[in-house]
């Protein structure tokens, strides 16, 4: 299994949030004069870290209004997702379908011991099962490879963010006299591109994700043909039947293998995931290798 140094890449993105997280505090201090809401972020963040990391396969399957199947009632993903756990050496991941037409499948879940794979009714209905496999091993491999726990921490650290941002919004209009606050151009600026950053820092986190998933999941089902099929497909079945971008699904949509969104609502800059036909390329140079 390939890991693609991605400790490191993990190291420095966190760290660049990190330093981050810590600008803003410094700015909060500075602004108010009081470090005791400097802790009180840190705390809120440790908290929802803890909250997001604990909870993330109940938070997205209940998203997506999922539901636990059977082997009798999805036969071949039941088959499929335990020949390739089995062929990594890894327990089997709680199954389940989300009722509906947008074509899509994610994983989730802290570790592979408490795991669960939820593919939609529309990608079920759209992929063959040769192409299902190509999908379902991408999947696994973000579990195998800890994605669900270094993304899930990234959405929760962001967002602690994005309401320190919201807050020194506010402090900057509502704050008291001029006098009290020493700057508040550059507050407002903080609280503006503060929540920007680290939505750009979560993204980078996401899309290289989706690369290394990609190669190690076409690596697990010795196929990797058969998952740039399915992203062809995927690309245009989202389109066609996309995802209302609602809050939930939103913060779930980093989990899934395709954008569930319409591309005219995502620019390049702030998607989740990286552009389709660099990842078929990606696969099928992959494929060619093989030969």
């Amino acid at each position: 299994m390939h890991h693609h140094f991605n400790g490191l890449k993990t190291a420095a993105l966190f760290g660049a949030i990190i330093a981050l997280l810590l600008a803003v505090g410094g700015a909060i201090a500075a602004a108010t004069g009081n470090a005791l809401f400097l802790w009180l972020f840190a705390l809120i963040g440790v908290g929802t870290t803890a909250y997001g990391y604990w909870n993330s396969d109940k938070l997205a399957i209940r998203a997506m209004r999922a539901y636990p199947v059977t082997e009798a009632q999805a036969p071949a993903i039941h088959r499929i997702v335990r020949e390739l756990s089995e062929r990594a050496g890894q327990p089997m991941p709680r199954l389940y379908v989300s009722p509906t037409q947008a074509p899509n499948a994610f994983a989730t879940g802290r570790n592979p011991a408490n795991a669960a794979v939820c593919c939609t009714e529309g990608i079920l209905r759209l992929l063959d099962e040769r192409e299902l496999r190509g999908v379902l091993g991408h999947e696994l491999m973000h579990v195998y490879n800890r994605d669900i726990l270094t993304s899930s921490v990234a959405a929760a650290i962001a967002g602690v963010i994005s309401s320190i941002g919201q807050f020194l919004a506010f402090t900057s209009i509502f704050g008291g006299s001029d006098e009290e606050r020493p700057n508040p151009l550059a507050m407002i600026a903080t609280a503006l591109l503060a929540p920007f950053a680290a939505m750009v820092i979560q993204m980078a986190i996401s899309r290289t994700r989706e690369y290394d998933a990609d190669e190690d999941g076409a690596r697990l089902t010795g196929d990797p043909l058969a998952l740039a099929s399915a992203l062809r497909k995927l690309e245009h079945g989202t389109q066609r039947a996309p995802l209302p971008p609602t809050p939930e699904l939103q913060n779930a949509s980093h989990l899934m293998i395709a954008n569930p969104f319409r591309a005219q609502d995502v620019g390049r800059l702030f998607a989740t995931h990286p552009p389709m036909a660099d990842r078929i390329a990606r696969l099928e140079r992959a494929a060619l290798q093989q030969r």
